[in-house]
């Protein structure tokens, strides 16, 4: 495996890593703020927005660069 093989990998399995973790954060402030179905969902869409732009965004890079 070389140095930019490792590379690549660690940053997709540290970002990923961070996106679940964070995920788990939203769903705990959602259940210790007692939210219900309703402000749950608007939990998730609200705060996890920034996550889904930058999984859209690496998508749009890898399709315009091949």
């Amino acid at each position: 495996m070389t140095l930019e093989q490792f590379e690549s990998w660690s940053l997709i399995l540290g970002i990923g890593g961070l996106i679940a973790f964070m995920m788990f954060i939203v769903w705990d402030l959602a259940k210790t703020s007692k939210a219900g179905r309703f402000g749950t969902i608007i939990l998730f869409l609200a705060l996890a927005m920034g996550l889904v732009g930058f999984v859209i965004k690496t998508i749009l890079v890898e399709i315009i660069d091949k």
